[in-house]
């Protein structure tokens, strides 16, 4: 759909939803100032043509996770279907195809205590048609996550956004304090959440084998202590933004954390990090058109001093996003041959 398709209602409800994925649509229609059916149509018309997904995340550093960016270098008729396969791995989120269509991208994760080149990295440079890869792991994250680009657009006023914000009964574990370790049941409830963030108790109830009432409060409790997030994906055209471009930028050790900071509070940013490898700092940002990201990069990016070197890399094609593909009949862990 086009981004005349959208109007300020839908970018009022996804708004919304970024700021609380699990928030009644009551709640919703009371501020935004429409009718409980308007919202659900709304919501259930960008779910349905795929504009919107709502899902729960878990945050890495929360779980213990390393994550890793992962550049491949493939064949020309080659990046597509290794993409793709890369998309259906389980341990994979953001597989895009970039610039000229020769490199792929994508974030990884693996379990700390791991050896973490065990499962992708390894396997990959023995793919044919893979010419190169390079890996760099996260060290830390200044933008992302829960926070999101939406969170920037200005859709709703102050006052909306903290009438939307979590509620203290559904953000606070009480005197539950750490939701600790993750449970096998856990993982039941978050495998189905990362596909619907809004998926309801009964299903989350059926999945776990818990009453409804517990699984409530489970979900307080990992809310709570950040290791469950809810994030919503959505086609940027909803906000008139059509060019994606990853930044890889140097700048000194000394002027990281500043210039990341720096990074996290452009408006265009949804996604800034500390990496290892030549290059130190890795964004991405999002604009209207090739125009707006030239404007973007001679004068915000200009005014960062401490930039030295600086890469950019235009997404043409996203392949998937932060949650998981739906469902397919592939085996989630081939890589093409």
């Amino acid at each position: 759909m086009k981004s005349d398709a959208y109007d300020d209602l839908d970018r009022a409800l996804v708004h919304a939803l970024q700021l609380d994925g699990r928030a009644p649509f009551s709640r919703i229609a009371e501020v935004l100032g429409v009718s409980d059916q308007t919202v659900a149509r709304r919501y259930t018309r960008l779910r349905t043509t795929g504009a919107v997904r709502v899902l729960g995340l878990t945050d890495p550093a929360v779980v213990g996770d390393v994550v890793w960016m992962v550049r491949v270098q493939c064949l020309p008729d080659a990046a597509v279907p290794v993409a793709e396969a890369l998309a259906r791995r389980t341990d994979t989120s953001w597989v895009h195809i970039l610039s000229d269509g020769t490199e792929v991208v994508v974030t990884t994760r693996a379990a700390s205590g791991q050896d973490s080149d065990a499962l992708l990295l390894r396997k990959l440079p023995h793919t044919p048609r893979v010419v190169g890869v390079s890996a760099r792991c996260v060290l830390h994250q200044f933008f992302g996550g829960p926070l999101g680009l939406v969170n920037k657009s200005g859709v709703l006023s102050p006052e909306q956004a903290a009438r939307l914000a979590v509620p203290e009964s559904d953000g606070s574990a009480g005197s539950e304090g750490s939701a600790g370790p993750l449970t096998a049941e856990d993982r039941k409830l978050l495998a189905v959440l990362a596909r619907d963030g809004r998926a309801p108790l009964t299903e989350l109830a059926a999945a776990t084998g818990w009453s409804q009432s517990t699984v409530r409060r489970r979900l307080a409790a990992l809310r709570a202590d950040g290791t469950l997030y809810f994030d919503v994906d959505q086609r940027q055209r909803i906000f008139g933004l059509d060019m994606t471009t990853v930044l890889w930028l140097s700048v000194p050790p000394s002027e990281l954390a500043a210039t990341g900071q720096a990074l996290a509070d452009h408006a265009e940013v949804a996604f800034a990090c500390a990496t290892t490898g030549p290059n130190n700092l890795m964004a991405t940002v999002v604009c209207e058109d090739v125009a707006a990201l030239y404007t973007y990069l001679t004068t915000r990016i200009a005014a960062l001093s401490a930039v030295r070197h600086m890469e950019t890399s235009p997404v043409i094609r996203r392949i998937k996003g932060p949650g998981p593909l739906p469902p397919t009949p592939h085996d989630p862990s081939r890589l093409p041959s």
